[in-house]
């Protein structure tokens, strides 16, 4: 994995980041996404403490929460990049280098196309595995809708609650003729209140709100992905477009393995 210095906390010095350390971190990251713990625009803030110290106690190192956010944008630029370049035509994943296979004439007419892509001809990206798992966005848990659906829940009751006790408020003062401003000036207070309550409440639920779901793969693209395995006969290959057609899940996975496994996997599909 390369060794990509994150700033710390007072942006002073430099954090050198070594393979035992990311493992450590993805490890954690692992752990929580299984529980559910990942929400849509990022982890609970319980993660990020469990990920510091496991780090520090495997590492022997000094870090801080902004240096794990900081390596896992750096992971989800990975991913976003050589996912982008795996789900073209002619590459694949080299297990064993930890880095893309590409021939050359693919890469150069990709690479004029793609700026962001240049570095990563020869990139060591290890774990790859566990960043497929923890940065596909694909895999949302729902996690954002269920903290909209609470949100909304929690400030609703807030706001009943705040206008029964205001309503009971106004009764007790209601025949004080002596201050009739003051009634006025809490009446108009209530009102502002609820009007800041429920622009916080539309912010929060608009915020909290699930992306759509990612658009389905199309048949010419499922074509032009099994169009790259050789040794297909026609009768598989049929079979397995039905297969892919149906299941987008499943033309993701394809999509994701390394070309030397691509076939076997086909097979395996399609004599089950």
């Amino acid at each position: 994995m390369d060794s990509s210095n994150a700033p710390t906390k007072k942006g002073r010095s430099y954090l050198k980041w070594t393979d035992a350390m990311d493992k450590a971190m993805l490890d954690v990251f692992v752990e929580y996404f299984n529980k559910g713990d990942r929400a849509q625009n990022g982890w609970k803030p319980h993660v990020y403490t469990a990920a510091v110290k496991k780090v520090m106690e495997k590492c022997q190192v000094e870090l801080t929460k902004d240096n794990i956010i900081a390596r896992s944008k750096t992971f989800d630029k990975h991913y976003v990049i050589v996912n982008n370049m795996l789900s073209q035509s002619g590459f694949g994943w080299d297990d064993d280098k930890n880095m893309i296979s590409v021939e050359d004439d693919v890469w150069n007419n990709y690479a004029k196309a793609n700026k962001d892509a240049a570095s990563y001809r020869y990139k060591v990206i290890k774990y790859w595995d566990m960043i497929i798992t923890l940065y596909n966005r694909d895999r949302a848990t729902g996690e954002g809708a269920r903290t909209a659906n609470e949100s909304a829940a929690e400030m609703a009751e807030e706001i009943a609650n705040t206008t029964a006790t205001n309503k009971d408020a106004n009764s007790s003062t209601k025949d004080d003729e002596d201050r009739p401003k003051k009634r006025y000036r809490s009446d108009d207070s209530i009102a502002t209140m609820l009007g800041d309550k429920l622009d916080n409440f539309t912010a929060v639920f608009k915020a909290d709100a699930p992306e759509p779901p990612p658009k389905p793969a199309s048949p010419e693209e499922i074509w032009a992905l099994l169009g790259g395995i050789p040794d297909l006969e026609d009768d598989q290959l049929l079979a397995i477009y039905d297969v892919l057609v149906s299941d987008d899940r499943k033309f993701k996975s394809l999509l994701a393995l390394p070309e030397r496994m691509k076939k076997k996997w086909v097979l395996k599909q399609i004599s089950t």
